[in-house]
């Protein structure tokens, strides 16, 4: 075939074939397969699938091979696809089965920050977050065209096996139809393509949370009969607040002494308790070891015993024997 010449047509049917064949091939050598299947002409439903295909839509630069690219994931075209940290791998069928890697840029921490920042106090739990149940003022903050989570244009970079030259050929353009399908079913995929914790957006709530039950940093103090209520224990009143001749009440600092006390008594307890572990099984060793040597002294005595026996039995019966003949000379 002339080099400016395409390959003969193949049946979508037989290359899938074929591409089922080679898949099974690599299951049995262990590759763990992961292929894109969509259910009807929908590629994806849920806020983060949908929101990683506008995204990629939105741009000019891709608008042009992304349309053939959604009629190879519908296919079923995309054998296996594996989203990492920043890095994604796929199989295509085309012509042949055609190897996909897309790398994409981590979020730099700078944006990563402002992200957390702005979602602060808006996220009620990991599992709204996943579900994409969320405000609209979060669904704007993530899915920011410049500043949000989906990656730019100019930092993604794409390869493909293929004979194609162009920089989004239809192969990688199913590719990333097929990573918002995944998205679908494990949006946490998307925060590890950027090389970012999601649970750091639930913490920041959490800090958040505290932070405001605080007052602006200034903890309140609860009264020794109080904290008598909560915790359970008696306070020494020597430690508590005094009242002073004029009615004012004044704070002391309670002595350190009664807590030392008690780490050195809890200390003296595990150090104890420790050598009567190592006494019990030390015990417990010696105690195994006389009663396997019992066994055994038992058992070769029961060995020499039967040998006794055995030897009395044949001196007996030779002896038998002799006094037989004796008796007919």
């Amino acid at each position: 075939m002339a080099y400016f010449q395409w390959a003969p047509y193949v049946p979508v049917a037989v290359r899938r074939r074929r591409a089922m064949k080679k898949m099974e091939a690599l299951r049995k050598k262990g590759v763990d397969i992961q292929p894109v299947e969509i259910e009807g002409r929908t590629i994806a439903r849920t806020f983060w699938g949908k929101g990683w295909c506008d995204h990629l839509e939105g741009f000019s630069d891709f608008s042009n091979r992304l349309p053939r690219g959604r009629t190879y994931v519908r296919n079923g075209s995309v054998c296996h696809l594996a989203i990492g940290r920043g890095k994604i791998e796929a199989k295509v069928n085309g012509s042949a089965l055609y190897n996909v890697t897309v790398q994409i840029k981590t979020l730099p921490a700078k944006r990563w920050n402002a992200v957390k920042q702005r979602c602060s106090g808006a996220i009620g739990s990991l599992l709204e977050l996943l579900e994409g149940r969320l405000s609209d003022h979060v669904m704007d903050v993530v899915a920011h065209r410049k500043e949000g989570l989906f990656p730019l244009p100019g930092e993604m970079s794409f390869r493909c096996s293929c004979p194609d030259w162009a920089v989004m050929c239809k192969h990688v353009a199913a590719v990333l139809y097929g990573v918002g399908n995944r998205f679908d079913h494990r949006p946490e995929l998307l925060f590890e393509l950027r090389g970012v914790n999601h649970d750091e957006l639930i913490q920041t709530d959490a800090e958040a949370a505290v932070s405001a039950a605080t007052g602006r940093g200034k903890a309140k103090r609860l009264a020794s009969d109080d904290l008598a209520d909560v915790f359970g224990i008696d306070l020494d009143a020597g430690n508590g607040a005094a009242v002073q001749a004029n009615g004012n009440l004044t704070r002391r600092k309670a002595t350190k002494k009664p807590l030392k006390t008690a780490k050195k008594a809890a200390k003296k307890t595990a150090k104890k308790t420790s050598q009567q572990a190592a006494v019990r099984k030390t015990k417990s060793t010696t105690n195994a070891k006389v009663v396997k040597q019992t066994k055994a002294a038992k058992k070769v005595k029961a060995v020499k015993k039967t040998k006794a026996a055995k030897k009395t039995k044949a001196v007996k019966k030779t002896k038998a024997v002799k006094k037989k003949r004796s008796g007919r000379s």
